[in-house]
């Protein structure tokens, strides 16, 4: 869900969405993910269906946790007060949720910051939530398998593009087995052949290089190449470089940023996530959209509906870090997913669910056969 600002200023996703437990009927098993970035604080709450989930509560704020972490190497008290915050919200919703089944994960700022896992013991001191610092390898499979509906079965290979605060995950995914899914039951995981981590994100870029105007452009330029380098350093990835030289592969740009870039490009007076969420763009719809937030100072950005002040001195560097992987994994199309990683913790943890269900058939099934034979 996206945390796009709502005329009356408060986050779309700060209001409880969908049908309370209680509500006259049997209530479904819910299961939660809570994802405490390097600038987010997020939780999903959902019901499992035959395809999917279906949401029933949300929430999302910007915490900026990672905020001073490129320069002192530690997370920031204003920072960490304003992340306990967000998560006691959290935990309040799901104790009126009825306490569901949750994977609550932590990523860059916590993993890089010299106190994160002290922070953690105090928010579950505080709060009662247990939250888990995942590896970047785990923070990108997540991302791939909250995105696999975007993905385009007629392609042969994918780049999912995770833009996070203080890192950015890249996945180079498989296609090429890939099938339409037609039978309306879970998408497939294919292969990642290739995954990258580099410890950039829109927080830490935009502190490393603070704005400059006039001289804007120069500026917005050492963030696209300062991006570059690592992924162009990257080699992994090249058995899969002849599908993209080839016109056979596409981009999923997954990220706040990059939804906020999607909806100024649709000239949205209000966020709307049904519009955003799997909206195509061409290489040069991305470019002309990055020119047009290069002519806006500040204040202007920040009066823009889908981008809000919250995100206005980062947005552009959301916009260098896409920019930087289409020059160096050029395609003509990006899709962009207002979906990602919450979504794949549920889905991870649905799974779950599932297997420990059919261990346990399996296991009274094979009681069963033992007590008949006898």
């Amino acid at each position: 869900m996206s945390d796009a600002p709502a005329p009356d200023g408060r986050r779309r996703s700060d209001r409880p969405q969908g049908p309370a437990q209680g509500s006259g009927r049997a209530p479904d098993e819910l299961f939660a993910a809570l994802d405490l970035g390097t600038n987010n604080c997020r939780l999903l709450v959902a019901a499992r269906t035959r395809n999917g989930f279906r949401v029933v509560d949300a929430f999302s704020r910007i915490v900026r946790l990672g905020e001073g972490l490129t320069q002192t190497g530690r997370l920031q008290p204003a920072a960490m007060e304003r992340a306990l915050e967000a998560l006691k919200v959290c935990a309040d919703r799901l104790r009126r949720r009825g306490s569901p089944k949750i994977r609550a994960i932590a990523t860059q700022a916590c993993r890089s910051a010299e106190n994160g896992a002290e922070f953690l013991l105090r928010v579950a001191e505080e709060t009662g939530l247990v939250l888990e610092i995942i590896p970047p390898r785990e923070e990108a499979r997540l991302s791939v398998a909250g995105c696999l509906n975007l993905l385009d079965p007629t392609m042969d290979a994918a780049l999912v593009l995770d833009v996070g605060g203080g890192s950015t995950e890249l996945s180079w995914v498989d296609l090429s087995g890939a099938v339409p899914n037609t039978n309306g039951g879970p998408t497939p995981m294919p292969p990642i052949r290739a995954w990258l981590s580099i410890p950039i994100g829109v927080v830490s870029l935009a502190e490393t290089f603070p704005e400059v105007r006039p001289g804007q452009e120069a500026w917005y330029r050492a963030m696209v190449e300062a991006v570059k380098a690592p992924i162009s350093a990257f080699r992994h990835a090249d058995p899969v470089r002849a599908a993209f030289d080839d016109g056979r592969g596409h981009l999923i740009g997954t990220s706040g940023a990059i939804t906020s870039l999607a909806g100024l490009h649709l000239g949205l007076k209000r966020y709307d996530r049904n519009l955003v969420d799997g909206l195509w763009l061409t290489d040069d719809d991305c470019v002309a959209t990055a020119n047009r937030l290069l002519a806006l100072d500040p204040a202007e950005r920040a009066g823009q509906p889908c981008i809000g002040p919250d995100r206005a001195d980062l947005v552009l560097a959301g916009a260098a870090i896409l920019q930087a992987v289409q020059e160096t994994w050029p395609c003509q199309r990006v899709r962009v997913a207002d979906r990602g990683l919450r979504e794949g913790l549920l889905l991870s943890l649905m799974a779950e669910g599932r297997s420990r269900r059919r261990s346990r058939r399996r296991r009274r099934g094979g009681t069963a056969r033992a007590v008949a034979a006898a």
